[in-house]
């Protein structure tokens, strides 16, 4: 822990110099406002605390008080991320920077599974193809973010985590699988299948270049079937 950064932030320096961890209760407001070593008034704490809270840095609960949370990427990226589509921002730029992030640590990524998450991966196959094939049709995305996510989860990286769990809440955000063709949706789960087979063989380069196929899909999705589809 570097303590000689200066965070822009009176309240979140005074957390990181006072050697606050995960789990650790934090002072009240009166209290902090009467700490000598933060110097705040009531409005500005609380100001800087929503921050910290919004950021994912720390919970504020009535019983609990405020603790601090182990630090993760994920609540800043999507935020930021979300803040740009609404002024206007293109999803494709964000799914292309997940893409590339993604090819990058496949192969180490693959490396780290166990045959646990193998089978995690393998019964979101499962439940996948359930649900194509039980009328009326809903979509799988919970299946589809935990299939790519497990491929990562091992990895200790809390950058490469952030971005990709904010890829999966822009894609459910934006709507990205409202009106996916069906034909579509049978093409990604048959790649979902060749990609693990691929993996369980230990062939983490071909399953890397089927990933980058299929990440192409959306790119070109055909128009919209008659099927009904309900979100899963």
């Amino acid at each position: 822990m570097n303590m000689d950064i200066n965070l822009g932030s009176d309240f979140l320096n005074y957390i990181i110099r006072q050697g606050y961890q995960p789990g650790d209760r934090l002072p009240s407001i009166q209290e902090l406002t009467a700490d000598t070593h933060l110097d705040m008034s009531a409005n500005k704490v609380r100001e800087q605390l929503e921050v910290a809270r919004q950021m994912g840095w720390v919970e504020v609960r009535s019983k609990r008080g405020t603790r601090i949370k182990d630090y993760a990427f994920t609540p800043a990226v999507r935020l930021s991320a979300m803040y740009a589509m609404a002024c206007g921002e293109r999803f494709e730029d964000f799914a292309s920077l997940r893409n590339h992030v993604e090819s990058a640590y496949w192969q180490e990524a693959c490396a780290l599974l166990t045959d646990e998450d193998l089978a995690v991966m393998q019964g979101c196959i499962e439940r996948a193809n359930q649900k194509l094939d039980s009328p009326p049709i809903h979509i799988p995305n919970p299946e589809h973010r935990l299939f790519h996510l497990t491929v990562f989860k091992n990895l200790q990286n809390t950058f490469v985590l952030g971005i990709l769990e904010a890829y999966w809440d822009l894609y459910e955000e934006v709507g990205v699988n409202r009106y996916m063709d069906y034909r579509y949706l049978r093409r990604v789960w048959d790649y979902h299948s060749r990609i693990l087979d691929l993996i369980r063989d230990g062939q983490f380069e071909e399953a890397q270049r089927a990933f980058v196929e299929h990440t192409r899909l959306l790119r070109h999705e055909p128009d919209n079937a008659s099927w009904e589809l309900e979100r899963g």
